[in-house]
């Protein structure tokens, strides 16, 4: 299923003349969060001269970004993700298409345990912010749905992608707010980073590739730090997750709502049942557009 981030997350045989050849591949892709990927690559870097058909075909699949320390901060932020959740991380790679920039606007995560990052979005992302947060928002929503994919989620289960698009913006806001995450405790600090994909929420809520809306969006990643508080597991989080964004939708979709097998095994836990409850109404108000965005960038 593919997802594109922004306004609102193979194939190909080559050998380069470089002996760096490219076999083909067929990568369920997770397209990404939305709209924007160390040093220059070596000819030896270049991995492979054609991607796949998620990109252009004059795009290039590198081992790195422009400087070294940006190579570095999306490693790093990539190794984070999976040490927070004992995992080991998944392959990062970045996508250049020097003849159509724009082209690499995006980023996916594939079913085979890869992210694939545009260089297009990257720098966008980058000029957002001196800390950098919104790339390492989008490429927590990306490991995001690696979670969801060694894990069999999301365990609620729609006709579009929403509820995977929706979990994976909850996963992200959970990440932000760990210690051993982004650190960022102020909530207003990722509500402003957070619209720059939240503006991509979309409503055209009976496409298979409908994401949420825009309110929906801001609903999940709010609930995903929230849960930051307490250590679950990603099964638990999942769980917790869902039980409570259902309740947000106050049961306007149906279809919201854990299989069996979740519902069954859920829990409630006392801390944080208080804790959500006690943010209930607020979340339900911006589910509702009853809170505007400069609102809930001053949430805290």
């Amino acid at each position: 299923m593919k997802k594109r981030f922004i306004p609102l997350l193979l194939v190909g045989t080559l050998a380069t003349t470089f002996l760096v050849s490219c076999s083909r591949e067929d990568n369920t892709a997770e397209q990404s969060i939305t709209t924007e990927a160390l040093v220059l690559p070596s000819k030896s870097e270049l991995l492979c001269s054609y991607v796949d058909g998620n990109w252009s075909f004059t795009s290039v699949l590198k081992s790195g970004l422009k400087t070294t320390a940006d190579t570095n901060f999306m490693n790093s932020e990539m190794s984070k993700n999976a040490s927070l959740w004992g995992l080991t991380p998944p392959v990062l790679r970045f996508v250049d298409d020097p003849s159509n920039s724009s082209s690499t606007y995006n980023a996916f995560s594939y079913g085979s345990g890869k992210i694939y990052y545009g260089y297009a979005l990257f720098y966008d992302a980058k000029s957002k912010s001196s800390d950098n947060i919104v790339n390492a928002m989008i490429l927590a929503h990306e490991y995001g749905h690696q979670l969801q994919f060694k894990n069999n989620l999301p365990s609620v289960k729609e006709k579009t992608a929403r509820s995977m698009e929706l979990e994976a913006d909850g996963f992200a806001g959970f990440y932000l707010r760990k210690p051993s995450g982004f650190n960022k405790t102020d909530f207003s600090q990722i509500a402003k980073a957070y619209e720059f994909a939240a503006s991509i929420g979309d409503n055209n809520t009976s496409s298979p590739s409908h994401h949420g809306t825009a309110p929906q969006r801001r609903t999940a990643v709010r609930l995903g730090f929230l849960l930051g508080e307490f250590n679950l597991s990603v099964k638990d989080f999942d769980s917790q997750f869902f039980h409570y964004y259902s309740n947000v939708l106050g049961g306007t979709d149906p279809s919201v709502t854990p299989n069996s097998a979740s519902a069954s095994a859920f829990k409630i836990n006392p801390d944080i049942e208080s804790k959500i409850q006690a943010h209930m109404e607020e979340l339900k108000k911006i589910t509702n557009g009853e809170i505007s965005v400069e609102e809930f960038k001053n949430l805290n």
